[in-house]
């Protein structure tokens, strides 16, 4: 057995998912869970990072006995921290905190760092530090900013890390883990998502659903594509697929969406045009939860209503698993946003959730994608929230600020095209500000909207780093967004990393 206690990271599964890709099968289990556990039965423990600072009152701890075993731990970020808290060390309130890209130098010889240069790019995301190590431990890498970066007692085989390996923005974070791994014993047998992984996903459903009816909210994306998919393969005729034009998608969206579904797949799928009911909803609303909530709201509100008239008891979501840790869905997370698939279902909904997809990450879900043979264009369409652009508009949502918003993002679209990044960037998107600032239209005085881009590169959504766009592209975008779409008089670069900043501005 591997365990991962989870002290509430937003990355504990990716955790999970690294260690699994090494080839090790692990389980994730709480803090009070593991009082439970019979460590005789444990070859390795990960601790979790987590958003509380262990000296606080009612901050997530670990039973002791953790302490009187042989077995092997590595604690990342919390998880050092709790470490060094219960093993009378000391932690404070770091003097700088880091939340991004740092530099560390190795020091000594710890099997830990094998085959890791001395010096490398890491991923840091932290408040507090270790100011004093406990008894027995040696620090074993430091930082510019923190002289306990690693830690380590080699003879109990207990480490502890200020960063976070499992992100794929750390350099030699896959080497790390796989050689915690070694010093836990372990022989790896690796696992892949292969097209029996698909079939078993399919008879799952099958017998989820029995002789019911489904409906599957369908946005076209890839997440929700590939559940629907998965959906029709398993109960064929007994699903409807819905689309529900909510007025907050991309340009020609419903048009592809129809010549895929209804034309390729022969899906049976119900395309409603609720525009009107999404802007009322949305009306005088500027708080980005509340908006969130009211569009989630609305979703369920028109799938109740259509799953009565097709008799259905189940519902399909794409939901995935960032959407789901980003809700706090884990015992100690903290809620950083409410995903409509999550966040916006009402205490008592009269449907069953069925949810394929909850435990997997984008790239896992495009290959699900591929091994169903999808086209292309869905296999590698770029993440679009399922709130849309109402997400993307600072403040209140309208008609003329939408039009502005769909104009501006079809520009980015384009011209990342034309410079061939599309399949390098994660995701590439105008943003509707809010902010007016004064410009000049033919010598005279203009004053118009701001837009600003978000180009990003990720691996998995839990980190992501701003692209560095060629200035040629940049430049072509803005000459065509201020020229093209009279209402914007500037355009800006967002160059903010995740942490600390999301991927989208709401």
């Amino acid at each position: 057995m591997f365990l991962i206690v989870d002290f509430g990271s937003q990355s504990t599964h990716l955790i999970s998912r690294r260690i699994r890709e090494l080839g090790i099968k692990n389980t994730i289990i709480t803090p009070d869970e593991f009082e439970k556990i019979n460590l005789n039965e444990v070859k390795g423990i990960i601790l979790s990072g987590g958003p509380s600072s262990v000296y606080e009152p009612g901050a997530p701890t670990i039973d002791g006995k953790l302490f009187k075993t042989s077995v092997p731990i590595l604690g990342i970020c919390y998880g050092l921290q709790i470490i060094a808290y219960k093993l009378d060390g000391k932690v404070t309130p770091g003097k700088k905190k880091e939340y991004g890209p740092a530099n560390i130098t190795i020091q000594g010889d710890s099997p830990l760092f094998a085959h890791i240069p001395q010096t490398c790019n890491v991923w840091m995301s932290h408040g507090d530090e270790v100011s004093k190590i406990p008894a027995g431990f040696a620090a074993i890498a430091k930082s510019d900013t923190i002289p306990h970066a690693a830690i380590a007692n080699e003879g109990k085989k207990w480490y502890g890390i200020q960063f976070h390996p499992e992100l794929v923005h750390t350099q030699f974070g896959d080497v790390l883990l796989s050689n915690f791994i070694k010093i836990c014993g372990i022989e790896p047998v690796k696992q892949e998502l292969t097209k029996h992984t698909v079939t078993d996903m399919i008879e799952d459903i099958k017998e989820s659903v029995g002789t019911g009816k489904a409906i599957c909210a369908l946005s076209g994306g890839v997440d929700s594509s590939v559940a629907a998919l998965l959906v029709h393969k398993a109960i064929g005729k007994h699903l409807t697929a819905i689309y529900i034009d909510s007025g907050l998608m991309r340009q020609n969206e419903t048009e592809q969406l129809r010549e895929v579904f209804k034309n390729h797949y022969h899906m049976n799928v119900k395309i409603l045009n609720a525009k009107q009911q999404f802007l009322k909803a949305l009306k005088g609303v500027t708080d980005p939860e509340k908006k969130r909530k009211a569009i989630g709201k609305t979703f369920i509100t028109i799938f109740e209503k259509e799953a009565k008239k097709t008799g259905a008891t189940f519902l399909v979501q794409g939901t995935i698993y960032p959407d789901v840790i980003e809700s706090a869905g884990t015992k100690h997370a903290s809620k950083i946003k409410s995903h409509h698939n999550v966040g916006g279902l009402p205490d008592r909904m009269k449907l069953s959730l069925i949810e394929p997809l909850r435990m997997f990450y984008k790239d896992e879900v495009r290959k699900v994608a591929s091994l169903l043979e999808m086209p292309t264009e869905i296999v590698n369409r770029r993440p679009f929230p399922g709130p849309g652009l109402a997400i993307r508009i600072i403040g209140e949502v309208s008609e003329k600020k939408l039009a502005i918003l769909r104009k501006s993002d079809a520009i980015v679209k384009d011209e990342i095209k034309k410079a061939g990044l599309e399949l390098k960037l994660w995701q590439a998107f105008a943003i509707f500000t809010g902010i007016k600032t004064t410009g000049v239209r033919g010598d005279a005085r203009a004053y118009g909207e701001t837009i600003a881009i978000r180009a990003i590169e990720a691996a998995d959504a839990m980190s992501a780093h701003w692209a560095n766009i060629p200035y040629d592209v940049l430049n072509a975008i803005s000459v065509r967004i201020v020229t093209e779409v009279p209402e914007v008089t500037r355009v800006v670069y967002d160059i903010s990393n995740k942490p600390p900043a999301t991927m989208e501005w709401e």
